[in-house]
């Protein structure tokens, strides 16, 4: 069988090597503390579990979705009004993904042809620069560095890249990296994005998951948003609905239809039940989500403390579900040092170099288990005398 060149442009799946090895470990009787992949632990809240369940017994919801029920779009655009603020969404503005991951390449397939340009963060999660390599993009890194805050620092993107560029991928709170935007930076991003014809293409996966008394906020906030953008606003990391993929992407109608016109040639719509449950977690109390937040935060100091006592530099840890930790003693081999932390430890983490070239030298780690769990991961790596 002759595959396609397209698979060539993809190296091997990090968390899928990291599981395989994590298997081999657990089968040989190890103990495995597992920090690698985002996947919350926390309950679902049972309004939502038991409106999917409810939904689940009529009959006539187990057919062809087709369309966004007019219910589910109405909740998009309350949420947006009440928990962001942002007031004058249409339906048109508005279509739901099973999940941000097939969202995105959607996204990519309906606005990048051969060759366009794609501006993508370094480090960033990998769906980004995978998506747009699908679709036969070429890709240009903006870097997340320490010395900006890892925040997006556009003044330094040449202005023939910026020229050239289709569209740009910010995310914030940003996964690895953990760094949270400010009204300073969206209108930095705003005037380049108007200044080079570039669209933003905002991922909003953690707007629920920041610390410190700092609030979480919508891209469309921000004034001039609506004109150069679209966001990817997930249910996933907030209400701990992962499994069940429910995304929307929200913004400009002309890149809605687009997206939306893709998708119709291969998919029959969200499973109904789950826009069911999806209507329930948007207009249902969100004390749980509050909680959660600070029940994070406990476990983000839990690991941060932990590490900085056994001699790492603090991590850069704001938002998100994750810690973004520089390797200690100035070691610059991420995935050596991943293997070594598994083999002598038990602890699994995701090496920086996974996530870009300017990941290296670091690692991302998980919150995903209680502070008393995290504790012993730090007892583990400290052990270990890496």
């Amino acid at each position: 069988m002759q595959f396609s060149k397209r698979l060539d442009r993809f190296g091997d799946e990090v968390f899928a090597s990291l599981n395989a090895r994590r298997t081999e470990l657990e089968a040989a009787g190890r103990e495995v503390i597992d920090l690698s992949v985002g996947t919350p632990d926390f309950e679902p809240p049972a309004h939502v579990k038991n409106a999917l369940i409810e939904a689940a017994k009529d009959s006539n919801n187990w057919k062809y979705a087709l369309h966004d029920l007019p219910e589910l779009t109405q909740a998009v655009i309350d949420y947006y009004a009440d928990r962001f603020g942002v007031t004058g969404l249409t339906p048109d503005m508005i279509m739901s993904c099973n999940g941000t991951q097939e969202g995105m390449g959607r996204l990519s397939s309906a606005l990048v042809d051969e060759g366009d340009l794609v501006l993508v963060p370094d480090p960033c999660y990998p769906l980004f620069r995978a998506s747009a390599l699908i679709a036969g993009a070429e890709l240009a890194f903006y870097p997340l560095n320490a010395e900006n805050n890892f925040l997006p620092n556009v003044a330094e993107i040449p202005d023939e890249v910026a020229d050239r560029a289709k569209y740009m991928i910010v995310s914030l709170p940003a996964n690895p990296v953990g760094s949270v935007g400010t009204p300073e930076v969206y209108a930095q991003i705003i005037e380049f994005a108007k200044a080079h014809d570039v669209l933003i293409v905002h991922d909003n996966a953690y707007s629920d998951i920041i610390y410190d008394g700092v609030e979480g906020h919508s891209f469309f906030e921000n004034p001039g948003a609506f004109e150069v953008g679209v966001e990817f606003f997930s249910l996933s990391k907030s209400f701990d609905v992962t499994g069940a993929r429910i995304s929307f992407l929200v913004g400009r109608p002309d890149v809605v239809a687009a997206v939306r016109k893709i998708r119709s040639q291969s998919d029959y719509g969200m499973f109904l039940p789950i826009q069911h449950a999806a209507i329930a977690a948007l207009t249902g109390p969100r004390d749980s989500v509050h909680e959660q937040e600070l029940k994070y935060q406990e476990r983000r100091d839990a690991l941060c403390d932990g590490l900085e006592r056994i001699g790492w530099e603090r991590p850069n840890a704001h938002g998100s579900m994750f810690v973004w930790a520089r390797l200690p003693h100035g070691r610059m081999d991420s995935v050596a040092f991943c293997s070594e932390l598994m083999e002598k430890a038990g602890v699994i983490v995701t090496p920086g170099a996974s996530f870009g070239p300017a990941g290296e030298g670091f690692v991302r780690m998980a919150l995903v288990l209680p502070p008393d769990g995290l504790r012993r991961a730090v007892e583990a790596i400290e052990a270990a005398n890496l």
